[in-house]
């Protein structure tokens, strides 16, 4: 009876550690921390943008265009982000790139970059961006994400 219950309480611990590992590979990292800055990521469907937001920057909207959109923040405690320059590419699993050509958005202390993306229909794409950060120093940062249409 002791193995059958030291067996089923293993079973029981080994389905928790696989159910916590199943969550935490469910969460999509959104930043990197370089020293006292902060570089926050996202990539978005340009459908999300409102048509007057998107017709006073001239931001094309269409079911199969993105925005990256990338900010850099004092960290801990920023909350606006910091002028910096950004250059990058989007590379898809054929190892196809494409180069990432960000605009900056200045909305009142805020500065953040988007760039225009054009994308097929469920293409994953690795992202990576240099980020000169505002003390001069260069970073990479490179993350992947699964894009659909709306």
């Amino acid at each position: 009876m002791k193995r059958i219950l030291t067996a089923v309480t293993a079973a029981a611990l080994l389905m928790w550690a696989i159910s916590a590992a199943a969550q935490e590979a469910k969460i999509i990292k959104s930043h990197d921390d370089f020293g006292n800055y902060r570089v926050i990521y996202t990539v978005f469907n340009s459908e999300f943008i409102k048509p007057e937001i998107a017709q006073s920057y001239r931001l094309v909207r269409a079911g199969d265009r993105a925005f990256v959109n990338v900010t850099v923040v004092e960290h801990p405690e920023g909350k606006h982000g910091l002028g910096s320059e950004l250059t990058g590419t989007a590379t898809n699993l054929m190892q196809q790139a494409r180069p990432l050509k960000f605009m900056e958005i200045r909305e009142g202390d805020a500065v953040y970059y988007l760039a225009p993306l054009r994308f097929e229909d469920e293409e994953t794409l690795t992202f990576a961006i240099d980020v000169k950060l505002p003390n001069g120093q260069t970073e990479k940062v490179t993350f992947r994400r699964k894009l659909e249409r709306n």
